[in-house]
């Protein structure tokens, strides 16, 4: 008998999916291996069932990837959220800026939640909106404490799979807990089941949320590298910066020291974001001095 599932964690060659009648310990048969297939987290597959009282299976099929992320090792990701406090941790922009950049490069939208609006003035608020409403990315602004704003983001994961990610610190974990109490309580389980994975590395794993709709929660991070991007193409993930490039006076203008530049004459206007301006020349810069390495 065979069934189909979503691959939510994957140790030492084991793979766990989720289906409609629990989680199956699976391994992939053999001809993933020759085919030099590996099993991705986030992958729906055809398993065979081995035995349905110890849930366990084999991984027939791996059906066909809409996408597939690098970091973290995944696939059939529908969108990401990204974390950043408001205050205490103030954002760190250019962090922010080089997330959603490698994001725009794999083609997945993002949203970007700012979260502890209890601790945070309105005019704060209002500074980081008009900063990142013109990246083309939904902006909220919730309260993980406060459990404040949690429907309107259980709404945009709702049906879809989710990358969940944050710089430490910034209530990220408060969130995740909030939106999938079963599920950590779920993994758990399976960890003191099977007495694997309690001291491997923190792998990409998914929790569902409700039927369809799962979240990969990733390890806090503190830097991120830009990569596959040329400095010339650097503008590109900018784009605010495009209704005002008609009017620079040299094609192939990046907006930084050419004179009659139609991207500055709107910054020095106030209808670009000095924040995400200056992330700009800011991350130009370090491309710039990567190239002669």
């Amino acid at each position: 008998m065979s069934m189909k599932g979503k691959i939510i964690k994957g140790i030492a060659g084991f793979y766990y999916v989720h289906t409609e009648k629990g989680v199956f310990e699976c391994k992939a048969k053999g001809a993933f291996r020759k085919e030099k297939i590996k099993p991705l987290v986030g992958d729906n597959v055809d398993i065979e069932l081995l035995d349905e009282e110890q849930f366990l299976g084999n991984i027939r099929e791996i059906l066909p990837r809409k996408n597939s992320l690098i970091r973290p090792a995944s696939s059939n990701i529908d969108q990401a959220l990204l974390i950043f406090a408001i205050v205490k941790p103030d954002p760190n922009y250019n962090l922010l800026d080089r997330f959603l950049i490698s994001m725009q490069r794999q083609d997945i939208p993002t949203v970007i939640c700012f979260n502890k609006k209890d601790l945070a003035s309105q005019k704060e608020q209002e500074e980081l909106l008009t900063a990142y409403r013109a990246s083309g990315c939904e902006v909220l602004f919730v309260s993980g404490r406060e459990e404040e704003g949690m429907d309107q983001i259980r709404g945009i994961l709702r049906g879809k799979t989710t990358v969940v990610a944050g710089p430490s610190g910034v209530g990220k974990s408060t969130i995740v807990n909030s939106l999938t109490p079963e599920a950590h309580m779920e993994t758990g389980e399976i960890s003191r089941k099977i007495e694997r994975g309690k001291h491997t590395t923190r792998h990409a794993e998914l929790f569902a949320v409700e039927a369809d709709t799962y979240i990969m929660d990733t390890p806090g991070f503190t830097s991120l590298h830009i990569e596959g991007v040329e400095k010339e193409e650097l503008k590109e993930f900018y784009p605010e910066f495009q209704p005002y490039e008609p009017y620079c006076k040299f094609g192939g203008c990046v907006h930084l020291s050419e004179p009659v530049c139609g991207v500055k004459e709107a910054l020095a206007e106030g209808e670009i974001s000095p924040i995400r301006y200056e992330n700009y020349k800011l991350l130009y810069e370090e491309l710039k001095e990567r190239k002669k390495y």
